[in-house]
């Protein structure tokens, strides 16, 4: 009799990694080595509803005093629009698809990133962000906004 491990998830940030090899580490306390990459990691901490690593990395001048579930919202994308770091500061501009019940949106913000510790102690924070919630209305016959390529209506769209 052979056991069978299950395969490892791909991770929610859109890398085509297996969550362990790619968000997973920092989710187990790994730093984030750019902000592009606590970027993703956040993410997948949205979708994968892990509240307190977001808190964790949230810089402690702009973190809130709780962070409740949302289990209302269904993270589906991630875009990386633009990214730059210099010293200790970095910036994301990303965009993030999500579905809320039968409705759909793109959160998209520019969002500040801080380094703070010594050499291997050194961490990235999320500081803060301009968000930008637009509504989708996907029709049957368009690209879904999930991203996978198929039509709105062979996908995201069966329910």
């Amino acid at each position: 009799m052979t056991s069978t491990t299950p395969p490892d998830p791909a991770c929610p940030c859109g890398s085509q990694r297996p969550l362990a090899e790619c968000c997973g580490r920092y989710h187990q306390g790994e730093p984030a080595p750019s902000p592009e990459a606590l970027m993703r990691s956040r993410y997948s901490a949205f979708a994968l509803d892990l509240t307190d690593y977001l808190r964790e990395t949230w810089h402690t001048s702009t973190r809130p005093a709780s962070l409740p579930a949302d289990d209302a919202t269904r993270w589906r994308r991630l875009e990386i629009l633009d990214h730059d770091e210099q010293g200790d500061h970095g910036r994301v501009h990303f965009r993030a698809t999500f579905q809320e019940g039968r409705r759909w949106g793109v959160l998209e913000e520019a969002s500040r990133f801080v380094r703070e510790g010594v050499c291997e102690e050194a961490r990235w924070y999320y500081l803060d962000g301009e968000p930008s919630v637009t509504r989708l209305k996907p029709g049957r016959n368009d690209a879904c906004p999930c991203g996978s390529g198929r039509k709105f209506k062979a996908c995201c769209g069966l329910g």
